[in-house]
């Protein structure tokens, strides 16, 4: 029998949190690092908008194809070993980025940060299951993402300024030296689980594994959470990861600067955000999508402003969109959210994967056509506001898929859970959390 050697929720558990926290900050430090610096990549790499894309959409498809494979390997090794592995990958691959001057040199760097970003953030959810007590969960969840949203802050004006005073290989060689940072801190404050359990989980066989995966595939309220997190975040990442920054500076004709310090809004928009959408899940869970349909459907009404808007949008209405459409960062969390919920403790690495393909797959789709869609309008020539407008409108196409299929699985997963699990589902319908047995 276990023992609870550190009580939930306590100091030895924030110490962990913390650490495990700043790993996820610098992660995605590294992953919008080409946020402000695509401009600079398309001169040094001599690349048109869909090859500059391409940076992009590598990262992020290797991203969302290592998840399910990811999840395995944390259900059995734990979040340690992962997040040490990941800072040995990402301080790699930016050193690699900022030292390489021909374009497939760059791109396989890119694709090396991929495997090392998808590393992380699963690992530092573990850590949030492990160490809080169940009703907590959803607020620390959300405090995760806020606070990781520091590193995309970083990775904006700060980068800027970087650049202009380091350079292109001196500020991507500082970057990859935090995340040696980040694997000490993670090698000396980091604990699995506050239990007296062994770090090595018992070895599964590739049978058992394929059972779990299909297990948690056929759950209903699994889907759901992917269709949750493809649909609320791949706006607000295809505008923060690459294209916000010349659809602002290109298409609106913003300076640089303030371009860059727009890019920031999201982050402090999803301070106050995150903690609304956390204390909501936690109170009323049989109630989530309804904050997932009314993120999705401020995002849609803003674009529409935005996009029809004749000629370039004033700045109110331009903050107006940043803000909204930040609160698709917090709702995302709740695909992450329906994965704890509606699987038992020994498939929540799987689920987990599984659910956080989601958003990065609708992300490189967006990014990767926007690409395209620009060089198609443009013909070659700079762009202006009517490319940014043409190719920013595929993001109806994803919005639409994505809000049909969560409507269609939150009907499947409350009739699969009343049918199998009704003592669960009663709970649910009473706004409270009973954990599934595997």
């Amino acid at each position: 029998m276990t023992e609870l050697l550190f009580p939930l929720g306590g100091r030895r558990a924030w110490a962990v949190w913390a650490a495990a926290v700043f790993t996820y900050l610098v992660t995605v430090l590294h992953r919008g690092s080409m946020s402000v610096a695509g401009l600079q990549a398309a001169e040094r790499f001599h690349i048109s908008a869909s090859a500059l894309a391409s940076f992009t959409v590598v990262q992020l498809t290797v991203y969302a194809a290592m998840q399910v494979p990811v999840g395995i390997l944390l259900d059995r090794y734990g979040s340690k070993r992962l997040l040490i592995t990941a800072s040995g990958l990402l301080f790699l691959a930016q050193s690699a980025f900022s030292l390489v001057d021909s374009y497939p040199a760059a791109l396989a760097a890119r694709a090396v940060l991929g495997v090392g970003d998808a590393l992380v953030f699963i690992s530092v959810l573990r850590v949030v299951m492990s160490w809080f007590p169940a009703l907590r969960q959803p607020v620390m969840s959300q405090a995760t993402g806020m606070l990781g949203g520091i590193g995309a802050i970083v990775s904006t004006v700060p980068m800027a300024a970087a650049f202009h005073a380091f350079g292109w290989t001196g500020t991507f060689a500082g970057a990859s030296a935090l995340s040696l940072v980040t694997g000490v801190a993670v090698l000396f404050l980091i604990k699995d689980t506050p239990y007296d359990e062994p770090l090595h989980r018992a070895k599964q066989s590739l049978t058992e594994v394929r059972h779990n995966l299909r297990r948690a595939w056929r759950e209903p309220g699994t889907r759901l959470g992917l269709w949750t997190h493809f649909t609320t975040s791949f706006s607000g990442s295809t505008f923060g990861l690459l294209w916000g920054y010349p659809f602002l500076v290109r298409g609106q004709g913003l300076s640089p600067t303030t371009a860059a310090s727009l890019l920031i809004l999201p982050v402090l928009a999803g301070l106050f955000y995150g903690p609304l959408v956390g204390r909501y899940a936690a109170r009323f869970p049989f109630y989530r999508s309804w904050i997932v349909l009314a993120v999705i459907s401020g995002s849609v009404l803003m674009w529409t402003v935005v996009l029809l808007w004749p000629g370039k949008a004033p700045m109110p209405v331009l903050l107006l969109l940043i803000v909204v459409q930040a609160a698709g960062g917090p709702g995302s969390m709740l695909g992450l959210d329906y994965a704890r919920t509606f699987n038992p403790s020994t498939r929540f690495g799987a689920a987990n994967g599984m659910v956080n393909t989601g958003g990065f797959i609708a992300t490189l789709i967006c990014i990767g056509m926007v690409g395209v869609l620009l060089d198609v309008s443009s013909g070659g020539a700079p762009q202006e506001i009517g490319d940014f407008k043409f190719a920013l409108a595929f993001q109806y196409v994803l919005w639409a898929i994505g809000t049909r299929q969560i409507l269609k699985y939150r009907r499947k997963a409350r009739g699969h859970l009343a049918r199998y699990n009704p003592e669960a589902y009663q709970a649910l319908l009473a706004n409270r959390i009973m954990p599934l047995k595997g």
